[in-house]
């Protein structure tokens, strides 16, 4: 990974340990989820911020999370965002921004669509 990417996900990782408790490590892009699970967490980014966004609001909502290490291979060409000045600036300012929003402007009213979610493994008894 380029320096400004190894950089911008340690304190991505940092910010959302201390707003959040989330123990990330990475800000990698894939993820496993229930259907279930992600429509209970309302995303609304649909660029650069996703990620943080689902890791936030996982964390929130009390979501298992397991991160599984992998290896960083070089890439082959260059990068549309981290391979770029301009690209790694919207990207990183996306995914401050969102940290901020939800970790400042969120904690004073919780959002509608993360107050009705639930656990994943909590079982629902209807008597």
């Amino acid at each position: 990974m380029p320096p400004q990417s190894v950089w911008g996900n340690r304190l991505a990782c940092f910010l959302m340990r201390w707003l959040f408790g989330a123990n990330y490590t990475d800000l990698g892009p894939f993820r496993a989820i229930r259907w279930s699970a992600l429509q209970s967490l309302g995303m609304s980014d649909r660029n650069f911020g996703w990620t943080v966004e689902m890791q936030i609001k996982a964390v929130r909502l009390g979501l298992r999370v397991t991160e599984v290490p992998v290896s960083y291979r070089r890439r082959i060409g260059a990068s549309k965002i981290s391979g770029t000045v301009r690209g790694t600036i919207l990207a990183g300012s996306k995914i401050l921004y969102l940290i901020a929003k939800y970790g400042f402007v969120s904690s004073m009213a919780a959002p509608s669509s993360l107050a009705i979610a639930e656990p994943p493994s909590t079982p629902r008894r209807v008597a």
